[in-house]
This record gives structure tokens, C-alpha cells and sequence, in this order.
């Protein structure tokens, strides 16, 4: 019986009845052969082997280091690698080098720590470098085409990226040489963020307004987006004579010297290159500052107008801890006049927009989504009280801290644009 089971299952298997002689002897050496042959040892492993990681990302070998030994590495770096026109062995020839303000890579402000960096390179440079010389960042000084230093200093995450969790800081510089209108030298580092003063200078954290400038991105891209011995941006170098008024009012209003700051401003606007939104913004602080109302308030308007023109524009709006309320408005914060100037400026236009409200990286996301849609729909009845015909036009939402610009969570002054009021433009719907 058991016989007879087992040829009954062969005989199934292989489906020898009634077929033709060859196509049985053909079946049967192929059950044959499938049964006995062995196999392959080496193809096996390959087929067990494991696929070969992906090699590291470039931005993941840059070694983190402290703050000031990774600025000290980049100086170093650019300086020492200059790739520069005339003989090297020459040693009575000094190069003049100008620094433009170093910048925050996200925000384009100038902080402490920036300004810190700054400094740390020029004593560099005056100390190890002697066939340089560093002269103020002026508009006499341009006119000798000297050696122009840029930089950047941004927060990342651990992918190199300026989103979510930011992890360490990305320090870029890049030395032209305005001559030629060529990159001569790059140098890239990255430091901790512990010891770091992030908070911004006088004159950026006293900005009601923050929208992004084509001037500020040209800056940014000279020295994020060039490539050794590449040409620099025509739109950078056009605006230098402005951005160096710009950076004189800049330094006369971080010390106080409003009237001096202000007359700057104005000269820096009649510039071909000139009407920037820092030279606007430098007017609206300074004539606040010598309590010219009505100046100012004009220029807060051509501020609204500007950020409008572009899309959209950030208002840095005060509001108590955990409460939808602003904070009593101050010379600083003249809140009645931001809101009815946005009103006013929104209504001229018959321009729909998204209100939206966002905050820092601190505390649970779902308090933060809450809170910023509650800010930003108090923010748009604001506008409405003040022009009703608005009503239909605006919508409000939160973002809590997805759209994070500076994202280190540190809920202080060096992040307050994480805690702006947004306006953006929309299509309208009739």
C-alpha cells in the first residue's frame, strides 16, 4: 500500500500518463536534475550578504567643535588658502580687506555672537597675516577694491538642514576679491551651540518687521551658494556702497546716536541700490527714537507696503506668556499704529491674506498650535475693528513651531522671530 501511495504521488507530481516518449524523458531529467542539483555556495552569500550602507553625507565628516576653535579654524583656512593675483613671494604688498557684517544664515541679522565671530577675525588676521589689512567696512574704503569678507552663521540639525531640532551651528566665509569680482577663497566649519550668544543687536531686535530682502539673500547666496573662482552676484556687488551707509546707521543706532543713524538711513536711500527694507527699517526706529511720530509712522507704512510687495511680512508682536493679549504698547511697541497701519495698507490694496501665528519649540506642540491660532485670530479682529471691510478678506491660523526660522527652543530674545505674526497673501475668492 505504501508502494502504491508513493507511485501514485510521483506520478502526480511529474504527469508522466499519456504523454509522448521524449516529453516523459525530458520530465523525468528535469525532476531529476531539479531534485539532485546542489547549490551554489557563493551565490548563496551574495544573496544573504547585506546591501552596502550609503556613504556618509558630506556635512556629516565636518568634525563639531567648540565655538571659537571653529571660527579660528574657518579665518585660518580662508586666509591662508587664498588663491590672490601678484607675486607671493612680494611681502611689502598688503592686501586691504573689508569685513561686511557677518550674518545670522536664517534670519539675516546681525547678533552678538556674529559680531563676536567678526572680531575674533580681524584680530586673526592682524595677528598672523600681515600681507593683509583690515579697514572698516565703508564706502571710501570700496572705492580701493579691496578684499571683501562674508559670512554666515546658522543653526542646523544634525543633517545640515535649518529645520526641525537644530543641533550645532554651520559657519561659512568666503573672501572676494572686488577687483576681479571673484570667490578667492571659502571656508565652511562647525561649532556647539553651548557659549553661544545668539540674542540679536539693538537695531534687529527693535524691528517691528522682518521679511526677507533680495539683498540679504544675494549676501547670503555670495557666500552659501558661490564656488571657488566663481563670479560674484552683480546684484551683491551693486548694492555695497548702500549696505555700507546701511551698516554705518546700523552702528550709530546700536550706540545711541539716533540723529547720526537717521541722517545715514536717508543718504543710503537716495542710493541707486538704496531702498532696502534695513533702510527702511532704520528710519522707522530712528525717527521713534527722537519721538517723530509722524515720520515714523509714515515709515512703518512704506515697511508694510514693502513686505506686502513680497508676499508676505512678519510683524514681532509681544504677546504675556500663555495669553493672547499683547502687552501694553511702548515707544518700542506702538501697537495701536502697527494694527492700523496693516488695516489701512491691507484695505488699499483689497488684498485677501492667511494671519498666521507661531511659536518656539518649547512645550507640548499641541499647546502651541492652540495658542499661535489664537493669537493670530486676535490679531485678525484687531483688523477687522479697524477696517471691517477686511472681515470677509482675512483668515486666520497656527502653526505652533513647524515653521520654525531659528529653532533653537532657547524662548528668548536670540528667537523671538519664532514668535511672530505672519501675513501672507492670498488669491481672493469673490
Amino acid at each position: 500500500i505504501r508502494e502504491r501511495q508513493m507511485n501514485n504521488t510521483i506520478s502526480s507530481k511529474c504527469s508522466l500518463v499519456a504523454m509522448p516518449y521524449l516529453v516523459i524523458l525530458a520530465l523525468l531529467g528535469a525532476c531529476s536534475t531539479e531534485a539532485t542539483k546542489p547549490a551554489d555556495p557563493d551565490q548563496s552569500a551574495q544573496k544573504a550578504a547585506p546591501p552596502a550602507p550609503p556613504p556618509p553625507s558630506p556635512i556629516l565628516q565636518i568634525p563639531i567643535l567648540p565655538h571659537d576653535e571653529a571660527v579660528l579654524k574657518a579665518a585660518n583656512t580662508l586666509f591662508s588658502k587664498a588663491e590672490l593675483a601678484g607675486d607671493p613671494a612680494d611681502k611689502t604688498m598688503r592686501r586691504p580687506v573689508v569685513i561686511d557684517p557677518l550674518i545670522d544664515g536664517v534670519s539675516r541679522m546681525q547678533t552678538a555672537a556674529t559680531r563676536k565671530m567678526e572680531t575674533n577675525v580681524a584680530n586673526l588676521v592682524k595677528a598672523k597675516y600681515p600681507q593683509f589689512e583690515v579697514k572698516p567696512f565703508t564706502a571710501a574704503n570700496l572705492g580701493q577694491s579691496p578684499l571683501l569678507v562674508v559670512g554666515t552663521f546658522t543653526p542646523i540639525n544634525q543633517l545640515g538642514k535649518t529645520e526641525g531640532v537644530r543641533e550645532s551651528y554651520r559657519f561659512c566665509l568666503a573672501l572676494v576679491d572686488l577687483k576681479s569680482r571673484r570667490i578667492v577663497s571659502k571656508a565652511v566649519a562647525r561649532s556647539r551651540m553651548e557659549n553661544v550668544d545668539s540674542a540679536p543687536l539693538p537695531f534687529f531686535s527693535d524691528a517691528p518687521v522682518w521679511t526677507r530682502d533680495p539683498t540679504g539673500e544675494a549676501y547670503v547666496a555670495t557666500c552659501q551658494a558661490s564656488k571657488l573662482d566663481g563670479e560674484v552676484s552683480p546684484a551683491y556687488i551693486d548694492s555695497l556702497v548702500a549696505d555700507a551707509l546701511i551698516n554705518e546707521g546700523i552702528r550709530a543706532y546700536n550706540s545711541a546716536h539716533f540723529k547720526e543713524a537717521l541722517a545715514l538711513f536717508v543718504k543710503a536711500g537716495a542710493t541707486p541700490a538704496g531702498q532696502q527694507f534695513r533702510t527702511l527699517t532704520g528710519n522707522y526706529l530712528a525717527a521713534s527714537k527722537l519721538g517723530r511720530r509722524q515720520e515714523s509712522a509714515q515709515a512703518f507704512g512704506r515697511i508694510v507696503d514693502f513686505g506686502l510687495d513680497a508676499g508676505k511680512l512678519s510683524v514681532v508682536f509681544t504677546f504675556r506668556p500663555g495669553a493672547t493679549s499683547l502687552h501694553g504698547g511702548t515707544a518700542k511697541e506702538p501697537y495701536d499704529m502697527w494694527l492700523k497701519s496693516l488695516a489701512q495698507h491691507a484695505a488699499q490694496r483689497n488684498s485677501c491674506m492667511e494671519i498666521i501665528g507661531h511659536a518656539s519649540r518649547g512645550g507640548p506642540e499641541s499647546v502651541n498650535e492652540r495658542l499661535s491660532a489664537l493669537r493670530a485670530e486676535y490679531v485678525r479682529q484687531r483688523l477687522v475693528d479697524e477696517t471691517p471691510s477686511l472681515d470677509k478678506r482675512l483668515i486666520a491660523a497656527g502653526y505652533g513651531s513647524r515653521e520654525n526660522l531659528i529653532g533653537t527652543g532657547k524662548d528668548n530674545a536670540s528667537d523671538a522671530l519664532d514668535r511672530r505674526v505672519e501675513f501672507r497673501l492670498l488669491a481672493c475668492r469673490e
